[in-house]
């Protein structure tokens, strides 16, 4: 089979795929945390995402993508326009076909209720450990709170 008709027979694949797929234009987020549920399949119009391959934005009809939550922050436009922002330290968001986005959080707290002056110490405090840490275990796990620490001083600045 010569390239070219191999190439007309995958493009008619991926139309046909396309036309199959059920994308919607509403966008369902359910957001949740050990600590709390944010959101519980709500319609929203935005998500913004912190992730390790980098942040990005999510819209309805989005790509299906799963991505691992780096610590940051998490921004939610909601219909209204209102928007409402999140402390993530670590976790999964995943986006369906069927515009449906799950993002689980191992911690999350609204941006509000976060103290700038006890993420600064809690900063201070990890870096300490870190420098002090005896061991490769020890030393990587201050590392993790650092970055964590970090982030949330960002956010609540």
């Amino acid at each position: 089979m010569s390239f070219v008709k191999n190439a007309r027979l995958l493009a008619a694949r991926g139309a046909r795929l396309a036309q199959n797929r059920s994308y919607s234009d509403e966008m369902k987020l359910t957001f949740a945390a050990a600590n709390k549920t944010f959101y519980d399949a709500a319609v929203v119009r935005q998500i913004d995402v912190p992730s390790f391959s980098g942040s990005f934005g999510i819209l309805a009809k989005h790509v299906p993508t799963l991505a691992v939550l780096k610590p940051g922050v998490v921004q939610v436009v909601e219909n209204d326009g209102k928007t409402l922002k999140f402390f993530v330290s670590s976790g999964s968001v995943t986006v369906n076909e069927d515009s449906s986005v799950q993002v689980l959080a191992e911690e999350a707290h609204n941006i509000e209720d976060i103290d700038a002056n006890e993420a600064r110490q809690l900063l201070a405090k990890y870096q300490s450990q870190l420098s002090s840490a005896g061991d490769e275990k020890a030393k990587a796990q201050a590392a993790i709170a650092v970055e964590v620490a970090e982030a949330l001083v960002k956010a609540a600045e």
